[in-house]
């Protein structure tokens, strides 16, 4: 079993669930973050103003999922960034998972 995350700004949110859809991947999560390339975003997110956002609307999806479909996924989305016209590549890494707790529902 592996962890995949993916990062994404949100204006590609589409893309990475059509990959996922591609490569098996059904079951995910996702939440909203706030995604710096500089530190100067850093400082002006921490503004005096708090309704000034100093970072760029990202998303975060991750999934327990098999090798071969982390390996699908990342073949999928080196390809998709190939062609993207932004400076904001599909950014995705995978993690070893030693242990695992599932709870089974019969």
């Amino acid at each position: 079993m592996k962890l995949l995350i993916v990062t994404v700004v949100s204006y590609y949110q589409k893309e990475v669930l059509k990959l996922f859809k591609e490569v098996g991947i059904e079951a995910f999560s996702s939440s909203e973050i706030e995604g710096h390339k500089k530190s100067g975003d850093l400082v002006a997110a921490q503004s005096w103003f708090p309704g000034v956002k100093g970072g760029h609307e990202s998303l975060m999806f991750f999934s327990f999922t098999t090798e071969e479909s982390a390996d699908a996924f990342f073949e999928k989305a080196a390809e998709k960034n190939k062609n993207l016209e932004s400076a904001n590549p599909i950014r995705a890494v995978v993690v070893n998972i030693e242990k695992s707790l599932e709870v089974n529902n019969h």
